[in-house]
């Protein structure tokens, strides 16, 4: 699964590049909470990240909890992100979720702080998450590119439950894939949903946007898994997370999508989702060239052709279908995600259809 910065992304200009902190550098978070830097351990876009922990007399280890994300102040990503997680991502409300659900866990990161800091006459923003493991991309790649098909149901599973309290909480991700999924760090059977930057409140106030195309917003999003609405330069909505992990699950299992070939032309790859929206049955042969296909992505797809834009999915009926699939192959939801070598049986690799 390519992990690439595609032309659907947009990208203001002239954004700056966090200078790297020092070690040991302490921020203070808008409750006064003081916070101390570890070792940078990544950069995003125009960000950084670094370890962190609590303020104490103690070097930042490397066994550190948490990690803080910064950027310019001026930059827009960072920002966007902090307004979905002071929303929707407190520890309190997710546990609260977690338990009302009868969830064992539930994949969105915490959030524990976030502020401004002064550094060198620049002013940067930071936020205090979680820390995470591995991301699903190095994985996927890793194993040759293809899950098996036990992992990705179980991971369209988590990430349904993950979408669901997403938009429960009025927004919506719009860029899911393999690069945006990282497992925790201390359990690898658990995974995450990360980097809110495309993050959208749909329903302010619960009052649903209404369907309107915008062609200067035509293609947000990573161009491969994008959904037909933003192809289209329509706002983002649930139906549109749902189609997105539609596509990142056939890919996940297949290794192909009909499009990915020609990702610099975005309205190609529009026209191509179109036309397999359109016939469900042109996508899954072209995926699964062999006389077996996976019967419960084929419903997934379908059930998701069927969502009008400001329908709120049924959640449930989707998590039953995946569930089904599961059934069918001898497999259960037994919480164990398994990145070994994929052994698919009918969906090894054949000669794709273009």
């Amino acid at each position: 699964m390519p992990n690439k910065k595609t032309a659907g992304k947009r990208a203001p200009a002239k954004r700056k590049l966090a200078e790297v902190f020092g070690l040991g550098e302490v921020l203070a978070d808008t409750s006064r909470k003081e916070w101390k830097l570890g070792v940078p351990i990544g950069q995003g876009g125009f960000g950084r990240l670094y370890l962190a922990d609590v303020n104490s007399s103690k070097s930042v280890g490397s066994d550190a909890p948490y990690v803080a994300k910064v950027e310019p102040s001026q930059n827009g990503p960072l920002f966007t992100e902090l307004k979905f997680y002071m929303r929707a991502a407190k520890p309190d409300e997710i546990q609260k979720w977690t338990k009302s659900h009868k969830l064992k866990y539930l994949g969105v990161p915490r959030y524990w702080g976030s502020g401004l800091h002064e550094r060198n006459g620049n002013s940067y923003r930071f936020m205090i998450m979680d820390r995470f493991g591995r991301d699903l991309q190095k994985m996927y790649e890793e194993n040759a590119k293809q899950f098996s098909h036990k992992t990705v149901l179980q991971l369209g599973l988590r990430i349904l439950d993950i979408l669901e309290y997403v938009h429960e909480h009025e927004y919506v991700h719009g860029d899911i894939k393999a690069a945006n999924l990282l497992l925790s760090y201390k359990n690898p059977n658990q995974v995450y949903l990360v980097d809110y930057g495309l993050a959208y409140r749909y329903c302010p106030e619960g009052v649903h946007k209404v369907y309107k195309e915008d062609p200067k917003r035509c293609h947000d999003g990573t161009i491969e898994y994008t959904s037909i609405d933003a192809h289209k330069g329509v706002a983002p909505s649930r139906r549109g997370d749902l189609e997105i992990l539609g596509y990142c699950m056939i890919h996940w299992l297949s290794g192909h999508l009909p499009w990915e070939d020609n990702l610099k032309d975005p309205n190609f790859v529009r026209d191509s989702k179109i036309r397999c929206r359109d016939n469900i049955s042109i996508l899954m042969d072209k995926c699964f060239p062999g006389k077996n296909k996976p019967d419960e992505i084929t419903k997934y797809m379908e059930k998701v052709k069927l969502l009008s834009y400001e329908e709120k999915p049924v959640y449930q009926h989707f998590r039953e279908i995946l569930l089904q699939g599961l059934k069918a192959i001898g497999q259960k939801d037994d919480g164990v995600l398994d990145f070994g070598l994929a052994e698919n049986g009918d969906f090894q690799r054949n000669p794709v259809q273009k």
